[in-house]
């Protein structure tokens, strides 16, 4: 570095070399080359290749550390639906049956995205979707009636529970004893109707009903009033039977009296066996 008249000259950083001509009696010379920086700072564009690998370096570092916090985030496309050949529509879409609309729509999304490659994936998951839905559509449009919950709700109402709770199953032995007396009380009264008709009968009934009642509840009064009771209802029950609802089997002047009697005759076999 050289300083003239306060001026500071720096050498030049690049040397040109020159030849001297023949013609001119000197020898041809070349200078040697002033050593040249070649420091970063001072050729920027050297930079250049150590950037663009920096940048793939961060480039491979940020998606090693996505892939490690969310899985492998690359697009398999050749992926295949595990449950396709499942025929159950549920099944196949990993639901319940009591499924709301919602969740089998997001099920259905859900899988179409992750097997949108694989055009047989994408058919089973659009063909299960679509029999749910109709299925569903069906029975809004028919709706199925469920006889056991109905039944159940019915039979645990506080009136139905209160008449179930005042019967009860006795031993076989009183059973077989109630429904033979009464057999035999409908057998004479088919095969010996009178011009009366079963008056006898009726009243033969009716002591046996206070009599097996008296066995079972041990108590006189109740066996009296569940007696009376049993045997107003059982007839009153017999003659609507008979005028609205069964046709008279048995023909003869007396088929209308035998009927009734014989309906009643039932109804008493239950009340003398089961009330309680």
């Amino acid at each position: 570095m050289m300083n003239a008249s306060g001026l500071t000259l720096a050498p030049p950083k690049f040397h040109i070399p020159w030849r001297c001509s023949q013609r001119f009696g000197t020898s041809q010379r070349t200078s040697q080359a002033l050593p040249v920086r070649r420091d970063a700072a001072a050729c920027p564009l050297l930079q250049r290749p150590c950037f663009a690998l920096s940048t793939q370096r961060s480039n491979a570092m940020i998606v090693r550390a996505m892939s490690a916090s969310f899985g492998d985030l690359s697009d398999d496309s050749s992926a295949v639906f595990p449950r396709i050949n499942v025929k159950d529509p549920y099944k196949r879409l990993g639901i319940s049956r009591m499924a709301s609309e919602d969740e089998i729509q997001g099920a259905r999304n859900f899988l179409i995205q992750q097997y949108a490659g694989h055009k047989p994936s994408v058919d089973a998951i659009e063909s299960a979707h679509d029999k749910i839905i109709m299925q569903k559509f069906h029975e809004r449009k028919n709706p199925k009636i469920d006889v056991s919950k109905k039944f159940r709700q019915v039979r645990q109402s506080k009136a139905v529970s209160f008449v179930f709770d005042r019967f009860q199953t006795p031993p076989t032995a009183f059973l077989v004893r109630t429904a033979l007396t009464f057999a035999v009380l409908g057998a004479l009264t088919v095969l010996f109707p009178t011009e009366e008709g079963p008056t006898l009968q009726v009243l033969l009934s009716l002591i046996s009903t206070f009599y097996f009642m008296h066995q079972r509840l041990k108590k006189k009064l109740w066996s009296f009033l569940y007696g009376t009771g049993s045997f107003v209802f059982s007839w009153l029950i017999g003659t609507f039977l008979m005028v609205s609802v069964i046709p008279p089997f048995i023909k003869g002047p007396r088929g209308f009296e035998v009927m009734s009697s014989l309906i009643s005759y039932v109804l008493l076999w239950v009340a003398s066996s089961y009330l309680r």
